[in-house]
């Protein structure tokens, strides 16, 4: 019996090439589309005026002073970047984290700037205490030398209204201490703050691939590491679970950390919630792309691009990344 797609020549009669033809009818059926609205930019707060410190492990990547860091957002805004998420490095750390929720602190003069500068852009700020510890790690410790969940919370509670109050629009903790969405909902609703979202980071994993950041903001643990609050890489059932416990907590979007080698978790993420859904393509994995780069390995514009278009078509609404600016000027010039 002869093929039911051959011809009479024995050719095939369905071409999928057609629609690969050239480049308008590829951009004609294209399934995903990636778009600078969707791409959030971070920033690194520190304290100062007119300070610029390169970090070598994050080309092209800088840790700001706010007026700096304001007049970077106002580029990236101008050029279609809609928002920014903004982290503060401190040198000074204590047992409590007083920087975190110090109303002069960088990343709260830093939200100030950038609102002032760029009024319209939406200033997402990282809400978490390990840069501001002097142990590293995210939460208060214990006298078992355990991170102690529930006295965390009040700290984290503190630094995003202490974040709110100087202007953000939405607030992110990062920290990954049960209820802390809870815990930041009512403090910034007892403040008055009703109008701060928050997006959780829901699923961040106990990731290698967060050394470059580590290096950027001076976060790293100074004894142990985070698995016992951050997830397991080898698990995505409760990616789901500790999503919907956070949309039950009141979280108005949600978070995928890491994006690149999580796309699966992204996609199961996906399914099980409505509200908006970000991913967080993160320093390890921009690194990679750069430094590959570096080397002639790759064609760094395709590559970056590419990774950002797998990350949306897993099911990411929003993309957190190092190229957000980058990316925003060659979508672009695709465009045009």
């Amino acid at each position: 019996m002869e093929h039911p797609q051959a011809t009479a020549a024995g050719f095939p009669v369905i071409r999928p090439r057609r629609l690969r033809a050239t480049p308008a009818m590829r951009r004609m059926v294209r399934e995903t589309r990636l778009h600078a609205d969707q791409l959030i930019l971070p920033l690194f707060a520190v304290d100062g005026h007119g300070v610029e410190q390169p970090i070598a492990s994050l080309k092209g990547q800088s840790r700001l002073s706010p007026d700096l860091l304001a007049q970077r957002a106002a580029e990236a805004y101008a050029d279609g970047v809609p928002a920014v998420l903004l982290f503060g490095v401190s040198d000074v750390k204590d047992d409590v984290a007083s920087v975190a929720y110090d109303p002069d602190g960088a990343v709260q003069r830093a939200i100030a700037a950038v609102k002032d500068r760029v009024p319209e852009m939406c200033v997402i700020t990282d809400v978490c205490l390990c840069a501001y510890m002097s142990h590293g790690h995210c939460g208060v410790l214990g006298d078992d030398g355990v991170i102690d969940n529930d006295p965390s919370l009040e700290l984290l509670a503190r630094a995003a209204v202490s974040h709110a109050q100087a202007g953000a629009d939405v607030v992110a903790p990062s920290d990954m201490m049960d209820g802390r969405v809870a815990a930041i909902r009512a403090a910034l609703d007892a403040d008055g703050l009703t109008g701060t979202s928050i997006m959780s980071y829901s699923t961040k994993y106990a990731s290698a691939f967060y050394g470059p950041f580590r290096d950027a903001a001076g976060s790293a643990p100074g004894f142990g590491d985070r698995s016992g609050y951050q997830m397991d890489p080898a698990n995505s059932r409760e990616a789901v679970r500790e999503t919907l416990l956070d949309v039950a907590e009141g979280a108005d979007m949600v978070m995928v950390k890491p994006a690149a080698t999580y796309l699966d978790v992204i996609r199961d993420v996906r399914g099980a919630t409505g509200l908006p859904l970000a991913a967080y393509h993160v320093s390890g994995e921009y690194a990679m792309i750069t430094a590959a780069a570096e080397r002639g390995w790759l064609d760094e514009r395709r590559a970056a691009l590419e990774t950002l278009t797998a990350i949306t078509r897993a099911g990411a609404d929003l993309v957190i990344t190092y190229y957000a600016h980058q990316a925003a000027r060659w979508l672009s010039e695709e465009g045009s």
